[in-house]
């Protein structure tokens, strides 16, 4: 009798957690799409439309940007550069409307970061809600800073990024 009750516990104390563990899957999907568009696990990227240019987003709709100092497999901003141009952790995900070429570096340490079309990507601590685009054509930390438009493209030297002043403050 005492073996059948021992069965009977364990059976129950599986089912105790197996319940516990499939409320928390379906809890789950909610906390890894909020948690992937901020954690260092990864990043969404998705499009949007600023000052009438198509631009790369994060998921919360803050502008992506690359520095005219990085090549396709290196990123030169750390530091004091990289706590005002806070690198896209990588991996990423293309969302609705973005159609370059995704892909990642390792950084200086170690972490991994979002490149687009051979970008490494940023976003700055400047814009403080979603939809604007105050670094671009910012001069800073040696180099000039541009948002990245969807089509990848270079931008052609425009009055902003040509007048933009120095900004004594490195941004």
């Amino acid at each position: 009798m005492r073996k059948i009750w021992v069965a009977v516990g364990l059976a129950a104390a599986a089912l105790a957690v197996s319940a516990c563990g499939s409320s928390g899957t379906s809890s789950s999907p909610a906390t890894s799409a909020s948690a992937s568009a901020s954690s260092s696990a990864g990043t969404t990227l998705m499009t949007m439309t600023i000052s009438g240019t198509p631009v790369v987003t994060n998921a919360k709709g803050f502008t992506v940007y690359w520095a005219s100092t990085d090549t396709s497999t290196t990123s030169t901003c750390t530091g004091s550069c990289a706590t005002s141009w806070p690198p896209v952790k990588g991996p990423a995900t293309a969302g609705s409307g973005v159609t370059g070429t995704l892909g990642t570096i390792t950084r200086s340490d170690g972490t991994v970061q979002v490149t687009y079309d051979g970008h490494p990507l940023y976003t700055f601590v400047k814009d403080i809600a979603a939809g604007q685009a105050n670094g671009n054509g910012v001069h800073s930390f040696g180099g000039v800073w541009h948002e990245m438009t969807v089509s990848g493209a270079i931008p052609a030297a425009s009055s902003s990024a040509s007048s933009s002043s120095g900004g004594g403050a490195g941004y």
